[in-house]
């Protein structure tokens, strides 16, 4: 079996599972992640003084492994403020109301324009942006305000989030927690993305036909509508001209970011860096554009503002990715060589335990898998808990010989579909706010297609194993 498991096993396993218990129960992960660190060092070192210090050692190292994740998306929140004050978001998509004239263009044009601007800008930026602009038009073509709320959540916080592929937060995440290239980890979700797309957003879309047609539709309300500062935001001087051309130039510049990721072969941080690096510039010339004498104090106004948002969306996720961190590379890093001879790290070790102790089937293995993203996204975050799907996955690939990277993208996706904004009311609020619909409604009608999409994306990752 090449290794005797210890102790530090053991309590790596224990731990794992009191967290998965903890997210079913809606708690926060926090603490447990802290003591099971804390633990695990205790175990491995005997030394108190070495177990409290690998709690921080822990962070630091969870911190610089997260770090350009983290920074990449406060510098693009923080360039969305500013595009959204100077108006310069709307000008970007209004081109794109001419389309909406029925119920169907609405639902799908909406839905593919939350896509592409969350796969820039992240959804929660979006959700105001495709709001303020399209919800009247769509309400004018005959798409009750649910049905906006509904393509909003599945195409933005659904297809564009599970699959992350411009900044890569995701597949970053779950791939330093697998141990693989993250570059594996977004080829792997590809289909998966597309076939939990496809099927989840045509269900949900053959029910809202359905309800529209005997009017089993719920009213727009007027006590979750969003206060008007939602959809008139404070604007800033810009004249017409030069709004248009920031308009132009963002998606240029962002296309040619991609054009550049292909042709010079830019993957993971390289990537990151010119994604974070081309907003960090819109965000500097939108400002002065805007501001002019003001604009040096206004740009560090809106940076505090992107890393407030980064820190309190990233502030759960450092625990437990600390903790599941200990489980591969990390843990040598944070407390030495101190693990038993001939380990291969935590996971690898129960890895291999498993292939050689119960007769892992590439079925279990995908089902086991959605089961964890599921349950990691009932905590609403949709992110804190996809450490644990990479760490899993990593088990069961090593169990099974192979199938790391389309394990991963696997937990990834259920767990984001799931904790992201789709299914569970509290994490969709915002959209229901913009939208003016009942939260717990909207949560309902994507629990169906939601949970068919996942179905059917588990099978076929079963193929592809």
């Amino acid at each position: 079996m090449g290794i005797e498991l210890a102790w530090i096993h053991g309590v790596y396993v224990l731990f794992v599972l009191g967290i998965i218990l903890l997210m079913v129960l809606r708690r926060d992960t926090s603490l447990i992640s802290i003591v099971g660190i804390a633990l695990l060092g205790l175990v491995a070192t005997g030394s108190l003084t070495m177990a409290i210090g690998g709690i921080f050692g822990s962070f630091i190292y969870a911190i610089t492994e997260l770090l350009p994740t983290i920074l990449v998306i406060c510098i693009i929140v923080a360039m969305s403020h500013v595009l959204t004050d100077t108006g310069v978001n709307e000008t970007m998509i209004r081109p794109m109301t001419h389309l909406i004239r029925n119920p169907t263009l609405a639902y799908w044009v909406i839905g593919l324009v939350m896509m592409v601007i969350s796969w820039f800008f992240w959804p929660s930026p979006g959700v105001a942006l495709i709001g303020a602009v399209m919800l009247p038009v769509a309400l004018r073509a005959g798409l009750p305000a649910i049905g906006v709320a509904v393509a909003m959540n599945l195409f933005g916080h659904g297809i564009a989030l599970s699959g992350d592929y411009v900044i890569q937060g995701a597949p970053t995440l779950t791939a330093k927690a697998a141990g693989i290239p993250v570059q594996d980890v977004i080829t792997a979700s590809v289909p998966l993305v597309i076939v939990m797309g496809l099927v989840t957003t045509i269900a949900a879309f053959w029910y809202l036909r359905k309800d529209m047609k005997i009017g089993n539709i719920p009213a727009t309300s007027s006590e979750t509508a969003a206060p008007d500062s939602v959809f008139a935001p404070v604007r800033v001087p810009l004249s017409g001209g030069v709004r248009k051309t920031l308009a132009a130039a963002v998606p240029i510049l962002f296309l040619l970011d991609v054009v550049a990721m292909f042709a010079l072969d830019l993957r993971g941080g390289d990537a990151t860096a010119l994604v974070g690096g081309t907003a960090l510039l819109i965000l500097l010339v939108a400002t002065m554009l805007a501001h002019k004498q003001k604009g040096l104090e206004v740009v560090t106004t809106h940076l505090i503002s992107g890393f407030q948002f980064g820190f309190k969306v990233f502030g759960p996720v450092i625990p437990i990715a600390a903790f599941f961190y200990m489980g591969d590379s990390g843990f040598v890093k944070v407390f030495g060589e101190v693990l038993p001879a001939g380990s291969q790290g935590i996971v690898n070790d129960l890895g291999i335990a498993l292939a050689h102790t119960i007769p892992i089937s590439k079925e279990v293995a995908a089902l086991t898998l959605s089961a964890v993203g599921v349950i990691t996204g009932l905590d609403g975050s949709g992110f804190s808990g996809i450490t644990l799907a990479g760490s899993l996955a990593q088990l069961f690939a090593t169990a099974l010989g192979s199938g790391a990277a389309t394990l991963t993208a696997l937990g990834q996706i259920a767990a984001i579909w799931v904790g992201g904004g789709t299914i569970i009311p509290w994490a969709l609020i915002p959209a229901a706010a913009i939208c003016g619909v009942d939260p717990f409604e909207l949560a309902r009608r994507n629990l169906y297609p939601v949970s068919i999409g996942l179905l059917v994306t588990t099978i076929i990752a079963m193929f592809l194993l």
